[in-house]
Protein backbone atom coordinates (compact mmCIF):
# COMPACT_ATOMS: atom_id res chain seq x y z
CA UNK A 1 0.00 0.00 0.00
CA UNK A 2 1.73 3.41 -1.16
CA UNK A 3 1.73 6.16 1.36
CA UNK A 4 -1.00 8.10 -0.36
CA UNK A 5 -3.58 4.86 -0.56
CA UNK A 6 -2.80 4.97 3.29
CA UNK A 7 -3.82 8.33 4.04
CA UNK A 8 -6.93 7.93 1.74
CA UNK A 9 -7.86 4.72 3.57
CA UNK A 10 -7.15 6.06 7.08
CA UNK A 11 -9.84 9.17 6.04
CA UNK A 12 -12.34 7.16 4.26
CA UNK A 13 -12.23 4.94 7.63
CA UNK A 14 -12.70 7.77 9.72
CA UNK A 15 -15.66 9.42 7.33
CA UNK A 16 -17.85 6.40 7.72
CA UNK A 17 -17.26 5.86 10.96
CA UNK A 18 -18.88 9.24 11.99
CA UNK A 19 -21.68 9.38 9.67
CA UNK A 20 -23.71 8.42 12.66
CA UNK A 21 -23.10 12.04 13.83
CA UNK A 22 -21.26 10.93 16.91
CA UNK A 23 -20.08 13.97 18.24
CA UNK A 24 -23.07 15.27 18.23
CA UNK A 25 -26.01 12.83 20.46
CA UNK A 26 -28.76 14.60 19.49
CA UNK A 27 -29.43 15.44 22.89
CA UNK A 28 -28.63 18.72 24.12
CA UNK A 29 -25.99 21.12 22.38
CA UNK A 30 -25.43 20.16 19.49
CA UNK A 31 -21.47 21.76 17.89
CA UNK A 32 -23.54 24.16 15.48
CA UNK A 33 -25.73 25.24 18.47
CA UNK A 34 -22.88 27.41 19.71
CA UNK A 35 -23.01 30.05 16.56
CA UNK A 36 -23.70 33.50 19.00
CA UNK A 37 -23.67 31.13 22.33
CA UNK A 38 -22.28 31.97 25.67
CA UNK A 39 -19.73 29.92 26.62
CA UNK A 40 -17.60 30.03 29.97
CA UNK A 41 -14.48 28.46 30.15
CA UNK A 42 -13.05 27.49 33.43
CA UNK A 43 -9.13 27.63 33.68
CA UNK A 44 -7.09 29.68 31.51
CA UNK A 45 -3.79 27.66 31.71
CA UNK A 46 -2.84 25.35 29.22
CA UNK A 47 -6.25 24.11 27.29
CA UNK A 48 -7.69 27.59 28.01
CA UNK A 49 -6.22 29.27 24.57
CA UNK A 50 -7.25 26.51 22.09
CA UNK A 51 -10.67 26.28 23.54
CA UNK A 52 -11.13 30.41 23.14
CA UNK A 53 -9.64 29.70 19.87
CA UNK A 54 -12.46 26.93 18.88
CA UNK A 55 -15.13 28.54 20.34
CA UNK A 56 -13.96 31.62 18.69
CA UNK A 57 -13.92 30.12 15.15
CA UNK A 58 -17.39 28.32 16.40
CA UNK A 59 -18.95 31.48 16.34
CA UNK A 60 -19.51 31.47 20.15
CA UNK A 61 -18.73 34.15 22.59
CA UNK A 62 -16.02 32.64 24.97
CA UNK A 63 -16.15 34.06 29.18
CA UNK A 64 -12.57 33.13 30.61
CA UNK A 65 -12.69 32.52 34.33
CA UNK A 66 -9.85 32.04 36.78
CA UNK A 67 -8.79 32.41 40.55
CA UNK A 68 -5.18 34.20 38.98
CA UNK A 69 -6.50 37.19 36.91
CA UNK A 70 -2.66 37.19 35.41
CA UNK A 71 -2.98 33.64 34.06
CA UNK A 72 -6.59 35.27 32.10
CA UNK A 73 -4.45 38.44 30.82
CA UNK A 74 -2.01 35.95 29.26
CA UNK A 75 -4.02 34.42 27.58
CA UNK A 76 -6.01 37.47 25.58
CA UNK A 77 -2.50 38.47 25.21
CA UNK A 78 -1.63 34.73 23.71
CA UNK A 79 -4.42 35.08 21.20
CA UNK A 80 -4.02 35.59 17.23
CA UNK A 81 -5.49 39.52 16.21
CA UNK A 82 -9.17 39.00 15.79
CA UNK A 83 -9.78 36.69 18.51
CA UNK A 84 -10.74 37.63 22.03
CA UNK A 85 -12.40 36.90 25.13
CA UNK A 86 -14.18 38.21 28.44
CA UNK A 87 -12.16 37.91 31.26
CA UNK A 88 -13.73 37.29 34.58
CA UNK A 89 -13.16 35.87 38.24
CA UNK A 90 -14.43 33.23 39.94
CA UNK A 91 -17.25 35.28 41.95
CA UNK A 92 -18.33 36.59 38.78
CA UNK A 93 -18.44 33.06 36.77
CA UNK A 94 -20.43 32.12 39.89
CA UNK A 95 -23.12 35.21 39.42
CA UNK A 96 -23.50 34.33 35.63
CA UNK A 97 -24.11 30.69 36.67
CA UNK A 98 -27.13 31.60 37.73
CA UNK A 99 -28.21 34.38 35.25
CA UNK A 100 -31.16 33.43 33.06
CA UNK A 101 -31.09 36.49 31.51
CA UNK A 102 -30.23 37.23 28.08
CA UNK A 103 -26.39 37.32 29.33
CA UNK A 104 -27.21 33.80 30.70
CA UNK A 105 -23.99 30.83 30.02
CA UNK A 106 -24.97 28.28 27.45
CA UNK A 107 -22.43 25.78 27.87
CA UNK A 108 -19.48 25.27 30.59
CA UNK A 109 -16.04 23.96 28.87
CA UNK A 110 -13.93 23.11 31.87
CA UNK A 111 -10.64 22.51 32.01
CA UNK A 112 -9.58 18.75 33.00
CA UNK A 113 -7.75 19.64 36.23
CA UNK A 114 -11.37 21.00 37.90
CA UNK A 115 -12.73 18.08 40.04
CA UNK A 116 -16.37 17.45 39.19
CA UNK A 117 -17.57 18.32 42.83
CA UNK A 118 -15.96 21.81 42.67
CA UNK A 119 -18.44 24.79 43.86
CA UNK A 120 -18.37 26.08 40.30
CA UNK A 121 -19.14 23.31 38.39
CA UNK A 122 -21.57 21.72 40.87
CA UNK A 123 -23.64 25.12 40.43
CA UNK A 124 -23.42 25.09 36.37
CA UNK A 125 -24.95 21.08 36.79
CA UNK A 126 -27.13 22.33 39.18
CA UNK A 127 -28.41 25.60 36.87
CA UNK A 128 -28.99 22.70 34.16
CA UNK A 129 -26.28 23.28 32.04
CA UNK A 130 -23.98 20.77 29.72
CA UNK A 131 -20.12 20.60 30.92
CA UNK A 132 -17.62 19.73 28.18
CA UNK A 133 -13.65 19.46 28.52
CA UNK A 134 -11.72 20.67 26.06
CA UNK A 135 -11.38 17.43 23.97
CA UNK A 136 -15.05 16.94 23.93
CA UNK A 137 -15.32 20.31 22.02
CA UNK A 138 -12.31 19.33 19.66
CA UNK A 139 -14.02 15.82 18.89
CA UNK A 140 -17.60 16.81 18.45
CA UNK A 141 -16.11 20.36 16.29
CA UNK A 142 -14.08 17.72 13.90
CA UNK A 143 -16.71 14.95 13.71
CA UNK A 144 -18.94 17.49 12.45
CA UNK A 145 -16.80 18.63 10.10
CA UNK A 146 -16.68 21.87 10.98
CA UNK A 147 -12.52 22.48 10.31
CA UNK A 148 -12.58 20.32 7.30
CA UNK A 149 -12.95 16.28 6.98
CA UNK A 150 -12.56 14.49 10.13
CA UNK A 151 -9.30 13.27 11.46
CA UNK A 152 -7.97 10.02 12.39
CA UNK A 153 -7.94 10.22 16.31
CA UNK A 154 -5.41 7.38 17.96
CA UNK A 155 -5.71 7.45 21.86
CA UNK A 156 -3.14 7.03 24.08
CA UNK A 157 -4.59 6.36 28.41
CA UNK A 158 -3.48 4.02 31.07
CA UNK A 159 -1.90 4.77 34.65
CA UNK A 160 1.98 4.65 33.28
CA UNK A 161 3.37 4.69 30.24
CA UNK A 162 0.98 7.39 28.28
CA UNK A 163 3.36 9.72 27.08
CA UNK A 164 6.33 7.28 25.94
CA UNK A 165 3.39 5.13 24.20
CA UNK A 166 2.21 8.51 22.34
CA UNK A 167 5.94 9.44 21.34
CA UNK A 168 6.26 5.99 19.93
CA UNK A 169 3.01 6.40 17.97
CA UNK A 170 4.13 9.59 16.02
CA UNK A 171 7.69 8.52 15.61
CA UNK A 172 5.73 5.01 13.80
CA UNK A 173 3.25 7.06 11.96
CA UNK A 174 5.78 9.38 10.86
CA UNK A 175 7.70 6.72 9.40
CA UNK A 176 4.41 5.42 7.10
CA UNK A 177 4.00 8.76 5.77
CA UNK A 178 0.96 9.96 7.82
CA UNK A 179 0.47 14.01 8.46
CA UNK A 180 0.76 13.13 12.54
CA UNK A 181 0.89 15.21 15.72
CA UNK A 182 1.46 14.31 19.06
CA UNK A 183 -0.93 16.06 21.27
CA UNK A 184 -3.70 16.16 24.52
CA UNK A 185 -1.44 15.91 27.19
CA UNK A 186 1.99 16.20 25.47
CA UNK A 187 2.50 19.12 22.79
CA UNK A 188 -0.28 20.73 22.17
CA UNK A 189 -3.83 20.54 23.19
CA UNK A 190 -6.32 18.55 20.53
CA UNK A 191 -8.29 22.09 20.23
CA UNK A 192 -4.85 23.90 18.98
CA UNK A 193 -3.67 20.85 16.95
CA UNK A 194 -7.20 20.88 14.68
CA UNK A 195 -6.34 24.62 13.68
CA UNK A 196 -2.67 24.40 13.04
CA UNK A 197 -1.42 24.70 9.68
CA UNK A 198 -0.23 22.29 7.71
CA UNK A 199 -3.06 20.53 8.54
CA UNK A 200 -2.50 17.68 10.71
CA UNK A 201 -4.81 14.35 9.76
CA UNK A 202 -3.22 12.16 12.62
CA UNK A 203 -4.00 13.10 16.13
CA UNK A 204 -1.86 10.90 18.37
CA UNK A 205 -3.47 11.71 21.57
CA UNK A 206 -2.17 11.09 24.93
CA UNK A 207 -5.42 11.20 27.18
CA UNK A 208 -5.62 11.66 31.13
CA UNK A 209 -8.52 9.95 32.96
CA UNK A 210 -9.36 13.88 33.92
CA UNK A 211 -9.91 14.65 30.16
CA UNK A 212 -11.81 11.39 29.43
CA UNK A 213 -14.00 11.88 32.16
CA UNK A 214 -15.35 15.13 30.78
CA UNK A 215 -15.07 14.18 26.90
CA UNK A 216 -18.58 11.38 27.30
CA UNK A 217 -19.06 11.31 23.31
CA UNK A 218 -14.98 10.70 22.24
CA UNK A 219 -14.94 7.98 20.26
CA UNK A 220 -11.69 7.70 19.06
CA UNK A 221 -10.69 5.74 15.86
CA UNK A 222 -8.46 3.52 17.69
CA UNK A 223 -7.71 3.27 21.27
CA UNK A 224 -5.16 1.77 23.49
CA UNK A 225 -5.50 1.28 27.89
CA UNK A 226 -1.58 0.49 28.19
CA UNK A 227 -2.24 -0.51 32.06
CA UNK A 228 -4.96 0.96 35.06
CA UNK A 229 -3.79 1.11 38.97
CA UNK A 230 -4.30 3.08 41.41
CA UNK A 231 -4.02 6.86 40.75
CA UNK A 232 -6.14 10.10 41.27
CA UNK A 233 -8.21 7.97 43.42
CA UNK A 234 -9.03 11.38 45.46
CA UNK A 235 -9.84 13.24 42.09
CA UNK A 236 -12.08 10.28 40.76
CA UNK A 237 -13.92 8.89 44.02
CA UNK A 238 -13.09 5.21 43.45
CA UNK A 239 -10.89 2.82 41.47
CA UNK A 240 -14.26 1.49 39.42
CA UNK A 241 -15.09 5.79 38.21
CA UNK A 242 -11.13 5.70 37.58
CA UNK A 243 -11.14 2.83 35.24
CA UNK A 244 -14.66 3.88 33.65
CA UNK A 245 -12.81 7.11 32.49
CA UNK A 246 -10.31 4.94 31.47
CA UNK A 247 -12.55 2.34 29.15
CA UNK A 248 -13.90 5.44 26.85
CA UNK A 249 -10.94 4.50 24.55
CA UNK A 250 -12.16 1.38 23.60
CA UNK A 251 -15.26 2.11 22.25
CA UNK A 252 -14.16 3.27 18.83
CA UNK A 253 -13.65 1.14 15.90
CA UNK A 254 -9.95 -0.73 17.44
CA UNK A 255 -9.64 -1.20 20.95
CA UNK A 256 -5.90 -2.29 22.21
CA UNK A 257 -4.85 -2.60 25.89
CA UNK A 258 -2.04 -5.03 28.11
CA UNK A 259 -3.54 -7.92 28.49
CA UNK A 260 -0.69 -8.57 31.30
CA UNK A 261 -2.96 -6.08 33.06
CA UNK A 262 -5.90 -7.78 34.72
CA UNK A 263 -7.78 -4.27 35.18
CA UNK A 264 -6.82 -3.55 31.45
CA UNK A 265 -7.39 -6.88 29.75
CA UNK A 266 -10.59 -7.35 31.87
CA UNK A 267 -11.70 -3.87 29.94
CA UNK A 268 -10.26 -4.67 26.65
CA UNK A 269 -13.16 -8.03 26.80
CA UNK A 270 -15.43 -5.75 27.70
CA UNK A 271 -15.37 -2.93 25.30
CA UNK A 272 -17.72 -2.70 22.44
CA UNK A 273 -15.32 -2.14 19.51
CA UNK A 274 -15.70 -4.63 16.76
CA UNK A 275 -11.94 -5.18 16.84
CA UNK A 276 -10.01 -5.90 19.84
CA UNK A 277 -6.16 -6.45 19.91
CA UNK A 278 -3.80 -7.43 23.32
CA UNK A 279 -0.49 -7.06 23.90
CA UNK A 280 1.24 -9.17 26.15
CA UNK A 281 5.17 -9.74 27.15
CA UNK A 282 5.51 -13.12 25.68
CA UNK A 283 4.19 -14.84 23.21
CA UNK A 284 1.34 -13.33 21.21
CA UNK A 285 -1.92 -15.38 20.71
CA UNK A 286 -4.19 -14.83 17.85
CA UNK A 287 -4.76 -11.08 17.42
CA UNK A 288 -2.53 -9.90 19.76
CA UNK A 289 1.21 -8.74 19.55
CA UNK A 290 3.87 -9.71 21.82
CA UNK A 291 7.66 -11.41 21.91
CA UNK A 292 9.07 -14.41 20.58
CA UNK A 293 12.53 -15.46 21.28
CA UNK A 294 13.22 -11.70 21.73
CA UNK A 295 11.61 -9.93 19.23
CA UNK A 296 8.51 -8.10 19.34
CA UNK A 297 6.17 -10.07 17.04
CA UNK A 298 2.80 -9.31 15.28
CA UNK A 299 -0.08 -11.38 14.53
CA UNK A 300 -2.88 -9.28 13.56
CA UNK A 301 -4.11 -8.24 10.44
CA UNK A 302 -4.73 -10.86 7.19
CA UNK A 303 -2.59 -13.49 8.57
CA UNK A 304 -3.10 -13.58 12.36
CA UNK A 305 -3.50 -17.47 12.42
CA UNK A 306 0.49 -17.93 11.05
CA UNK A 307 2.63 -19.49 13.95
CA UNK A 308 5.62 -17.22 13.13
CA UNK A 309 4.16 -13.90 12.98
CA UNK A 310 4.97 -10.85 11.63
CA UNK A 311 8.53 -9.70 13.18
CA UNK A 312 8.74 -6.61 14.07
CA UNK A 313 12.24 -5.90 15.61
CA UNK A 314 14.29 -6.90 18.61
CA UNK A 315 13.32 -6.48 21.72
CA UNK A 316 16.89 -5.21 22.97
CA UNK A 317 16.73 -2.35 20.35
CA UNK A 318 13.57 -0.41 22.57
CA UNK A 319 14.42 1.98 24.08
CA UNK A 320 13.67 2.65 27.05
CA UNK A 321 14.68 -0.71 27.88
CA UNK A 322 13.07 -3.02 30.13
CA UNK A 323 9.53 -4.53 29.96
CA UNK A 324 7.52 -1.55 30.58
CA UNK A 325 9.10 0.35 27.14
CA UNK A 326 8.82 -3.27 25.80
CA UNK A 327 5.04 -3.15 26.66
CA UNK A 328 4.56 0.50 25.36
CA UNK A 329 6.44 -0.30 21.73
CA UNK A 330 4.00 -2.91 21.30
CA UNK A 331 0.46 -1.09 22.44
CA UNK A 332 2.17 1.67 19.74
CA UNK A 333 2.76 -0.88 16.95
CA UNK A 334 -0.70 -2.17 17.87
CA UNK A 335 -2.24 1.16 17.46
CA UNK A 336 -0.47 2.36 14.41
CA UNK A 337 -0.33 -0.96 12.21
CA UNK A 338 -4.30 -0.64 12.51
CA UNK A 339 -4.34 2.35 10.64
CA UNK A 340 -2.02 0.92 7.91
CA UNK A 341 1.17 1.13 9.43
CA UNK A 342 3.64 -1.60 8.06
CA UNK A 343 6.14 -3.64 10.11
CA UNK A 344 8.93 -1.95 8.59
CA UNK A 345 7.61 1.44 9.89
CA UNK A 346 7.27 0.00 13.64
CA UNK A 347 11.00 -1.22 13.53
CA UNK A 348 12.38 2.47 11.81
CA UNK A 349 9.81 4.56 14.23
CA UNK A 350 10.95 2.72 16.88
CA UNK A 351 14.68 2.41 16.31
CA UNK A 352 14.42 6.39 16.04
CA UNK A 353 12.37 7.21 18.99
CA UNK A 354 14.23 8.92 21.58
CA UNK A 355 13.43 8.78 25.25
CA UNK A 356 12.07 11.65 27.36
CA UNK A 357 14.14 13.13 30.53
CA UNK A 358 13.08 11.97 33.47
CA UNK A 359 12.33 8.55 32.92
CA UNK A 360 14.73 6.26 34.40
CA UNK A 361 17.23 8.79 33.56
CA UNK A 362 20.79 8.13 34.45
CA UNK A 363 22.08 11.14 36.15
CA UNK A 364 25.47 10.13 37.09
CA UNK A 365 27.54 7.85 38.94
CA UNK A 366 30.00 8.69 41.65
CA UNK A 367 32.03 6.65 43.29
CA UNK A 368 30.18 3.47 41.80
CA UNK A 369 26.92 4.14 42.71
CA UNK A 370 24.41 4.96 40.19
CA UNK A 371 21.86 8.32 40.68
CA UNK A 372 19.00 7.65 38.66
CA UNK A 373 16.27 10.27 38.15
CA UNK A 374 12.69 8.56 37.59
CA UNK A 375 10.34 11.69 38.95
CA UNK A 376 8.11 10.51 36.21
CA UNK A 377 6.93 7.68 38.56
CA UNK A 378 4.37 9.94 39.99
CA UNK A 379 2.46 6.67 41.42
CA UNK A 380 3.25 3.70 42.82
CA UNK A 381 2.63 1.18 39.81
CA UNK A 382 4.86 3.60 38.04
CA UNK A 383 7.79 3.54 40.87
CA UNK A 384 7.83 -0.63 40.68
CA UNK A 385 9.35 -0.95 37.34
CA UNK A 386 12.46 0.88 37.94
CA UNK A 387 12.71 -0.48 41.80
CA UNK A 388 12.35 -3.93 40.42
CA UNK A 389 15.12 -2.98 37.56
CA UNK A 390 17.81 -4.56 39.22
CA UNK A 391 20.36 -4.25 42.10
CA UNK A 392 20.35 -2.95 45.16
CA UNK A 393 18.30 0.52 45.54
CA UNK A 394 18.45 3.40 47.84
CA UNK A 395 14.93 4.64 47.36
CA UNK A 396 14.10 8.50 47.28
CA UNK A 397 10.55 8.74 47.42
CA UNK A 398 7.56 10.49 48.63
CA UNK A 399 5.00 13.54 47.53
CA UNK A 400 1.24 13.77 47.20
CA UNK A 401 0.04 9.93 46.78
CA UNK A 402 -3.62 11.07 45.57
CA UNK A 403 -5.08 8.51 47.39
CA UNK A 404 -2.84 5.38 46.18
CA UNK A 405 -2.73 2.54 48.52
CA UNK A 406 2.01 1.92 48.72
CA UNK A 407 1.84 -0.89 51.06
CA UNK A 408 1.58 -3.47 48.25
CA UNK A 409 4.59 -1.86 46.20
CA UNK A 410 6.50 -1.85 49.69
CA UNK A 411 5.92 -5.49 50.56
CA UNK A 412 7.18 -6.61 46.65
CA UNK A 413 10.48 -4.51 46.84
CA UNK A 414 11.42 -4.55 50.30
CA UNK A 415 14.01 -6.96 49.77
CA UNK A 416 15.79 -4.75 46.96
CA UNK A 417 16.01 -1.99 49.59
CA UNK A 418 19.44 -0.60 50.95
CA UNK A 419 18.11 2.37 52.85
CA UNK A 420 15.31 5.04 52.35
CA UNK A 421 15.08 8.51 52.11
CA UNK A 422 11.51 10.17 51.96
CA UNK A 423 9.94 13.75 51.19
CA UNK A 424 6.78 15.49 50.62
CA UNK A 425 3.63 15.63 52.72
CA UNK A 426 2.60 11.72 51.96
CA UNK A 427 6.13 10.83 53.50
CA UNK A 428 4.38 9.53 56.76
CA UNK A 429 2.42 6.97 54.80
CA UNK A 430 5.22 5.38 53.18
CA UNK A 431 7.38 5.73 56.25
CA UNK A 432 4.12 3.45 58.00
CA UNK A 433 4.12 0.85 55.39
CA UNK A 434 7.70 0.28 55.39
CA UNK A 435 7.48 0.32 58.87
CA UNK A 436 5.15 -3.14 58.30
CA UNK A 437 6.96 -4.57 55.17
CA UNK A 438 10.48 -4.13 55.61
CA UNK A 439 11.31 -3.12 59.20
CA UNK A 440 14.92 -3.57 59.04
CA UNK A 441 15.42 -0.89 56.32
CA UNK A 442 16.86 2.50 57.52
CA UNK A 443 14.55 5.37 56.50
CA UNK A 444 15.14 9.16 56.54
CA UNK A 445 12.47 11.16 56.88
CA UNK A 446 13.28 15.12 55.95
CA UNK A 447 10.36 17.79 56.42
CA UNK A 448 10.13 21.25 54.62
CA UNK A 449 8.25 23.99 54.85
CA UNK A 450 5.75 23.03 52.24
CA UNK A 451 4.46 20.52 54.66
CA UNK A 452 2.31 23.54 55.37
CA UNK A 453 1.75 25.13 52.21
CA UNK A 454 4.51 27.98 53.54
CA UNK A 455 7.74 26.83 52.07
CA UNK A 456 10.01 29.23 51.06
CA UNK A 457 11.24 29.45 47.14
CA UNK A 458 14.79 28.03 47.56
CA UNK A 459 13.38 25.21 50.04
CA UNK A 460 12.25 22.44 48.01
CA UNK A 461 16.09 22.51 46.34
CA UNK A 462 17.56 22.49 49.55
CA UNK A 463 15.45 19.55 51.04
CA UNK A 464 16.28 17.41 47.67
CA UNK A 465 19.84 18.23 48.56
CA UNK A 466 19.63 16.94 52.07
CA UNK A 467 17.71 14.24 50.68
CA UNK A 468 20.14 13.50 48.06
CA UNK A 469 22.94 13.64 50.88
CA UNK A 470 21.36 11.12 53.04
CA UNK A 471 20.87 8.58 50.00
CA UNK A 472 24.90 8.66 49.11
CA UNK A 473 25.74 8.53 53.13
CA UNK A 474 23.73 4.87 52.69
CA UNK A 475 24.64 3.78 49.35
CA UNK A 476 27.57 1.33 48.56
CA UNK A 477 29.52 0.62 45.38
CA UNK A 478 27.52 -0.74 42.86
CA UNK A 479 24.05 0.47 44.23
CA UNK A 480 21.19 2.63 42.99
CA UNK A 481 20.11 6.27 44.54
CA UNK A 482 16.35 6.29 42.34
CA UNK A 483 14.52 9.06 42.54
CA UNK A 484 11.01 7.17 42.15
CA UNK A 485 8.51 9.09 44.03
CA UNK A 486 5.37 7.30 43.80
CA UNK A 487 4.10 10.31 44.59
CA UNK A 488 3.01 13.72 42.66
CA UNK A 489 5.29 16.79 42.97
CA UNK A 490 2.91 19.91 43.41
CA UNK A 491 3.40 19.72 47.39
CA UNK A 492 6.91 20.70 46.82
CA UNK A 493 7.57 21.74 43.02
CA UNK A 494 6.40 22.58 39.55
CA UNK A 495 6.09 19.76 38.52
CA UNK A 496 7.86 16.68 37.68
CA UNK A 497 10.23 17.50 35.22
CA UNK A 498 11.00 20.26 37.98
CA UNK A 499 11.28 17.80 41.13
CA UNK A 500 13.69 15.49 38.44
CA UNK A 501 16.43 18.58 37.22
CA UNK A 502 16.59 19.37 41.39
CA UNK A 503 17.32 16.25 42.19
CA UNK A 504 20.23 15.94 39.25
CA UNK A 505 21.25 19.39 40.96
CA UNK A 506 21.90 17.40 43.92
CA UNK A 507 23.42 15.12 42.36
CA UNK A 508 25.73 17.27 41.04
CA UNK A 509 26.76 18.62 44.38
CA UNK A 510 27.34 15.39 45.79
CA UNK A 511 29.98 14.58 42.85
CA UNK A 512 31.46 17.99 43.71
CA UNK A 513 30.41 19.96 40.81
Amino acid sequence: MTDVTRRETIGHETRAFRTAGIGGSGQGLGISDLAGARVLVLGAGVSGPGAVRILHALGAEPVVADSRPDAVELLQASLPEGVGCTGVDLDRAAEMLLDTGPGRIDLVVTSPGWRPDSPLLRSATEAGLELWGDVELAWRADAAGMFGPPRTWLAVTGTNGKTTTTSMLESICREAGFAVRACGNIGLPVTEVLLAEPRVEVLAAELSSFQLHWAPSCRPDVGVVLNVAEDHLDWHGSMEAYAAAKARVLTGRVAVAGNDDPIASRLLAEAPAATRIGVRLDAPRDGELGVVEGVLTARIGDNPGDDDGVPLLPAEDVRPPGPAGVLDALAAAAVAMSVGAEAEHVAAGLRGFTVAAHRAELVDTVDGVRYVDDSKATNPHAARTSLLAGGTMVWLAGGLLKGADVDPLVAEVADVLRGVVLIGRDRARIAEALSRHAPGVPVVELASGDDDGAAAPDEPQQTMDRAVAEAARMATGGDTVLLAPAAASMDMFTDYGHRGRSFALAVGRVAGR
